[in-house]
């Protein structure tokens, strides 16, 4: 068992030396630089240390608990968070290495490099293991399939004591968001996550440098992020499905998909130019096409309705350049069609209200490609957004519904762990601090006999439903025979 920070200190090089993080040759380096940090000024190497490796994350509490007693770091949220990426960022090999390693792997097989480098990420803690698995997750079958819900507690609570001081320290716009290539090592700070063992892994893309990391609070297996180096606004057009096509040639196994480029529909990080991807197979990948159709001018892609409550079309093709022709030609004309009778208008006095959120993957050699319909109008109805979540679901789910959502996976706000459980109460007629917004639906669910899980699960239906552009299939054709 390791007794003390110095212990620790060992044991962590040795876990770096046994994945082949850190060369034999620099484990004295590493030490000092481990010691530099930790602000000691010598290491104890008399003590016989345990032959188990456990997990570098395992000793954290120890070397974090030596330096709060020296007065290397205050004992905050944030302060932990810096101090253990930098430790981890010691033991991590250097962006070229990593790079290195992993195009080296890249050439015997595409999943053997993203294999290196997930577990890398995970051994560095820079994935956040301990925190996702805190994550409430549940499956819903629903009219379209088997729905998957997930109450996000994963990341960390505001740091109060950072949050003060925040309000008197001066503004510093770098890196300019947290999805450009500055913040791979950077320190962190009371308003910038600590990234000290972040690395991300460069190639190019249409003449372009991007890179690939991994999310520190995931979502899904292999949960991934694909980024311009360049700090621009999101867009959706002909680069963008070249970009998607080309990344899944690249890593076949993964998916990549784009949030769409209007607010109200889009994701939450709209100025940086990203998708999102991984290994995973979500609801929506599962659901069949429901009606074909075909269009003249291009014989080779083939064409269909998705049985899905948002809507989607299906794309498939052996050519990833047909299937990019085909894919800009749906998205201009639906960026300008309007279809009052479905509440669909195309702009408002020059404001554009229709967008598209893409997803593609590779099943063999086919390129696969769903078009998500999306339009950002509101109304005196549905201040919101017409096709947002309506009020009446919204004690639940009132965020916006981006790319995962869109395909199933419903990232729930962690304020629903304990008013889930007060509803629980109450429908089992025990006493509870049920929410009022909660009220009604507690009731209806009482009548029903059903259980609360599922009466989520029924709620994350509707909200697709609602951000779906066409409630009947009838609309949808009017749209489709419009090509």
């Amino acid at each position: 068992m390791i007794k003390s920070s110095d212990q620790a200190i060992r044991k962590l090089l040795q876990i770096g030396v046994s994945k082949g993080y850190i060369d034999p040759l620099d484990v004295i380096l590493k030490q000092n630089q481990l010691l530099q940090v930790l602000k000691k000024d010598s290491l104890r190497t008399d003590e016989t240390l345990p032959s188990e490796l456990p997990e570098a994350k395992k000793l954290f509490p120890l070397l974090l608990a030596d330096a709060i007693e020296h007065g290397v770091i205050t004992d905050t949220i944030t302060q932990r968070a810096i101090l253990s990426a930098q430790i981890m960022a010691i033991i991590t090999p250097d962006t070229s290495v990593v790079n290195r390693t992993f195009w080296d792997l890249y050439k015997e097989k595409p999943q053997a490099a993203t294999d290196w480098f997930y577990e890398l990420s995970q051994v560095n803690d820079y994935i956040q293991t301990e925190a996702i698995a805190k994550n409430i997750a549940f499956d819903y079958e629903s009219d379209y399939g088997t729905l998957e819900l997930t109450i996000n507690l994963s990341k960390p609570e505001k740091d109060p004591k950072a949050i003060a001081a925040a309000l008197t320290t001066e503004s510093v716009h770098y890196p300019l968001c947290q999805l450009c290539m500055e913040n791979e090592g950077y320190k962190g700070t009371l308003t910038h996550p600590a990234r000290a063992n972040h690395r991300i892994v460069r190639f190019q893309l249409d003449g372009e440098t991007w890179g690939l990391q991994y999310s520190p609070y995931a979502y899904y297996t292999e949960h991934c992020i694909f980024l311009s180096e360049e700090h621009r606004p999101m867009r959706i057009e002909e680069k963008t499905f070249q970009n998607l096509f080309g990344i899944v040639e690249k890593f076949p196994h993964y998916f990549v998909g784009s949030n769409a480029d209007l607010p109200i529909v889009g994701g939450s990080i709209l100025s940086h130019e990203h998708y999102q991807g991984g290994r995973y197979t979500f609801p929506m990948n599962e659901a069949d096409v429901k009606e074909t159709f075909v269009l003249a001018d291009f014989p080779t892609v083939s064409f269909g309705i998705v049985a899905w409550p948002m809507s989607v079309i299906r794309m498939e093709c052996l050519d990833k350049e047909a299937l990019t022709k085909a894919a800009v030609y749906i998205l201009e004309q639906w960026r300008g069609y309007s279809d009052e009778a479905a509440e669909i208008i195309a702009e408002s006095d020059g404001t554009p209200h229709n967008t598209i959120t893409p997803i593609a993957r590779r099943n063999g050699d086919t390129f696969v490609c769903d078009l998500v319909l999306r339009n950002n109008r509101t109304s005196d109805e549905h201040p919101d957004g017409i096709f947002h979540p309506h009020r009446d679901v919204q004690h639940i789910k009132k965020e916006n519904i981006g790319l995962i959502e869109v395909m199933g996976l419903a990232i729930l706000p962690p304020r629903l762990k304990d008013e889930l459980t007060e509803v629980e109460k109450y429908v089992a007629g025990e006493t509870s601090q049920i929410a009022d917004i909660h009220r009604d639906w507690a009731d209806e669910i009482c009548e029903s006999g059903e259980t609360v899980e599922n009466a989520t699960g029924a709620v994350f239906q509707r909200v697709l439903e609602d951000a779906g552009v066409y409630k009947d299939l009838a609309a949808f054709k009017r749209f489709t025979s419009s090509l």
